[in-house]
């Protein structure tokens, strides 16, 4: 019953807002659409709703300080429910209203969306999430990956565990579970992990979970069973929580669990408070930061005016944080691309994409726009859509989220070859052709 009500308050929001950004006021001749693929229904919800909030948060901190360069942001909501076939729905019904980027918060949908953008030139950012492969720009013009692929984050699970064992090679003959969702987000670590095994000698256990992810009393009698050293959680929405619940019920340490950067937020482990406390999750680049400089600028210029999305209390919280960040990355992918196609116009998708293949925020620039301590500097070019593959890990000390780890950095010299093969592999069954030195220029 209490999801219920979530869920139906969460339905009831999301219209509202959609109202909003497309009421008469809105209708200006110089805005820039961004259209905002969301959950705010369904089993994902306890996740989706904070990164929802967070994205159209930062959209309104930016039109609190003038817009981009003068020019007024538009936004339009599109409940997904994080089914491939209502977000491919949703991408055809807001493209043709001018849609800046789209960001599909989910691998399904992007995957079928990376078939759709080419011929609609509009690119897709996929921060933390997506095609590992398409970090090369050579074979995916459209796809931008920013800030880390899952290889990215499957290869600092291994290095990590790597170091508080006292080197790789003290890995094998180690057994590594996979405690996964049974879906194209779920299996996108695999190919890592199955390689780093191979190098290093540890056994890897397969252990794929139905969506949602509520039962998995049979995933953890293995887990029982096996008993390995480690488990990567692969989850999401209730996944997460009900994997924690299993390890407790079983007896398996949670300080030896590792999750994947989207089962590493408040949401997972809130219900399971200090049952929880030791496990470990990647945090992509930030965490929980509520003292950033940013968090401060949409308390101050958003929620003090009564115009925030979600409550107070989730604002600098894992998902909220990552829905900011997120935004932040489509709003200066318009704003590089206005440098060369005009300061104070309305960008088009295929001038954003531009502008997202020639990122440069340095620190300089991030700490100006209030991300000091949250990210590191990115930059982009034609063939490295990624622009930076740093992480650190985060454990949950059963009230709040910490920062346990130095940053690391996706071992390239892994990673590039794999990404390079898979993409020629994509290149070769879609009959598609790398980019030219020219078509780098353009």
């Amino acid at each position: 019953m209490k999801f219920k009500t979530l869920a139906q308050t969460a339905l009831l929001a999301a219209a509202g807002f959609a109202a909003v950004a497309t009421s008469p006021a809105f209708a200006q001749a110089k805005e820039q659409f961004f259209p905002v693929l969301v959950y705010r229904t369904g089993a994902y919800a306890p996740n989706g709703v904070p990164f929802a909030n967070g994205y159209v948060d930062y959209l309104k901190l930016v039109n609190a300080q003038g817009g981009i360069n003068g020019v007024k942001i538009t936004f339009e909501e599109c409940e997904t429910g994080y089914a491939t076939d209502r977000g491919v729905e949703c991408y055809e019904r807001l493209k043709g209203k001018g849609a800046t980027v789209f960001q599909p918060l989910s691998t399904g949908i992007t995957f079928a969306l990376t078939e759709k953008a080419p011929a609609d030139k509009i690119p897709l950012i996929t921060a933390g999430y997506g095609r590992s492969e398409s970090a090369d720009g050579g074979v995916f013009k459209w796809n931008f990956p920013l800030l880390g692929t899952y290889w990215v984050n499957a290869d600092v699970l291994v290095q990590h565990i790597a170091k508080k064992e006292g080197g790789l090679d003290k890995l094998k003959g180690k057994k590594i579970a996979l405690v996964y969702h049974d879906s194209p987000f779920g299996k996108e670590p695999i190919p890592v992990l199955q390689e780093r095994a191979r190098t290093h000698g540890f056994d890897l256990q397969l252990l794929p979970v139905t969506a949602p992810g509520v039962e998995q009393k049979a995933t953890w009698l293995q887990v029982r069973q096996s008993r390995p050293d480690y488990v990567f959680l692969w989850g999401w929405g209730v996944m997460n929580s009900a994997a924690l619940k299993e390890a407790v019920a079983t007896g398996y340490p949670r300080e030896k669990m590792y999750g994947v950067w989207w089962a590493g937020a408040e949401p997972d482990v809130k219900d399971v408070g200090d049952n929880a406390k030791g496990y470990n999750a990647a945090a992509m680049q930030h965490g929980a930061q509520p003292d950033a400089k940013v968090v401060q600028n949409i308390m101050a210029q958003v929620h003090a005016k009564g115009q925030g999305t979600g409550p107070k209390e989730e604002v600098g919280s894992v998902l909220y944080m990552r829905g900011m960040l997120s935004a932040m990355l489509g709003v200066e992918g318009v704003k590089r691309a206005q440098e060369r196609f005009g300061k104070g116009k309305v960008m088009t998708g295929e001038q954003t994409r531009w502008g997202l293949e020639n990122l440069a925020l340095d620190q300089k620039k991030l700490d100006a726009l209030g991300f000091a301590g949250v990210m590191r500097p990115v930059s982009t070019s034609c063939v490295d859509h990624m622009g930076s593959g740093w992480t650190r890990i985060h454990t949950w000390d059963g009230k709040k989220w910490g920062f346990t780890s130095d940053w690391y950095e996706g071992d390239q010299q892994i990673l590039k070859p794999m990404v390079k093969a898979a993409a020629d592999k994509y290149a070769a069954e879609k009959k598609l052709e790398r980019r030219t030195p020219a078509d780098c220029q353009s």
